[in-house]
């Protein structure tokens, strides 16, 4: 085998599926990356850790059509520091690869192609086409809720649902939980319910631009995201879901509409003298909030801002880092604070199909 590439073009390829290589890799072919001749103009550069895969497309002359691994990160390290721009790799029949690029010169030790474990075939017609831009904005909004308790795996990822045309996408850690519902034409027949893992959108979301379709295939146990120089596929979390229906709060009783901005920032004021509870209460009198944070070894802190509640005094904790990250991942000027009392817990949401369920902190009773 034998091709030449652009230094650069051949970074980005390695940088986006070296991602998926484990550390911990059982089997030693599992640090390679597969690289594959498509036609003289192209390679597929894949890798995987047996639960994700990802192949990329990338641009190249190829001399003489073949394929091998190499080492994913140590051929990263290599072709990152590379001066010239122009890169030609020859590997020979030992799998034994030789960079020329410029006056340097690398020789790397592979290993054979057919060891490489082939990606896990989607069997099944559920196919969705969902605009880039809206599948990124839906992962942006929830993924930061994602449990990593590891004994509850199932909350491991986001719970997503294809149900009666919309696009619905949960993750709870089970002290919050953030979901968004976004409309999504597609057949009845194709409904369904999957739990995607953390891990997988975490790669999904580098993936993702703000323009193009994505094309999403589902079976019983895996699933596949398409886009045209790129494909990621995952195995789904199995098992049930809980139902999160069950905690989100009834009608409330007061909305306080706040600047999502200027919230964020009095918020992180404030809980600069918090100790590692990172407990902050919210008192809510006539027009105005005051938030305060105290921390018996570190000291206090209160600020007030005007809001437009209008009931009667209401305080509610909550543990500041949940709120902060919520106001971290939207973009949205303004944010709906919705109460029922200082026990129930508040829901953030938008003038779209977003909420946001946080649990209160449970004030604590003088001891005597």
């Amino acid at each position: 085998m034998k091709f030449q590439i652009d230094q650069a073009v051949l970074l980005e390829g390695l940088l986006q599926v070296q991602s998926v290589v484990s550390s911990r890799a059982t089997l030693p072919i599992l640090f390679n990356v597969l690289i594959e001749s498509d036609g003289d103009s192209a390679l597929k550069l894949t890798t995987s850790n047996l639960e994700t895969g990802m192949v990329v497309r990338v641009e190249a002359k190829v001399l003489e059509p073949g394929q091998t691994t190499l080492p994913a990160r140590r051929l990263a390290s290599v072709v990152k520091e590379l001066s010239a721009r122009e890169i030609e790799i020859s590997i020979d029949d030992k799998n034994a690869a030789t960079l020329k690029s410029g006056k340097s010169l690398f020789k790397l030790v592979g290993l054979s192609s057919a060891d490489f474990p082939p990606l896990t075939e989607i069997k099944g017609d559920k196919q969705f086409s969902i605009s880039q831009e809206l599948l990124k904005k839906s992962l942006r909004k929830t993924s930061y809720a994602i449990s990593s308790d590891a004994t509850r795996y199932v909350l491991h990822g986001i719970f997503t649902s294809f149900k009666e045309g919309k696009m619905t996408m949960v993750a709870t850690d089970g002290r919050r939980l953030a979901m968004v519902a976004e409309d999504l034409d597609y057949p009845q027949a194709n409904e369904v319910d999957i739990i995607i893992p953390a891990k997988t959108i975490t790669e999904l979301s580098k993936l993702l631009s703000d323009e193009g379709e994505i094309l999403v295939k589902i079976d019983e146990s895996s699933i596949s995201f398409e886009l045209e120089n790129a494909t990621l596929v995952s195995k789904l979390i199995s098992g049930n879901y809980p139902n999160y229906k069950q905690v989100i709060p009834g009608e409330a009783r007061h909305r306080v509409t706040l600047d999502r901005k200027s919230f964020l920032e009095t918020l992180r004021r404030v809980t600069t003298v918090s100790d590692k509870t990172n407990n902050v209460t919210l008192n809510f009198e006539s027009g105005q909030l005051q938030v305060v944070a105290h921390a018996a070894e570190v000291g206090e802190a209160e600020e007030t801002v005007e809001v437009n509640y209008t009931g009667d005094t209401l305080a509610i904790s909550f543990n500041a880092e949940y709120i902060v990250s919520v106001l971290e991942h939207l973009v949205e000027e303004q944010v709906y604070l919705d109460l029922i009392d200082g026990l129930t817990p508040g829901v953030i949401r938008l003038d779209s199909a977003f909420l946001y369920v946080l649990m209160p902190i449970r004030p604590v009773a003088p001891q005597s």
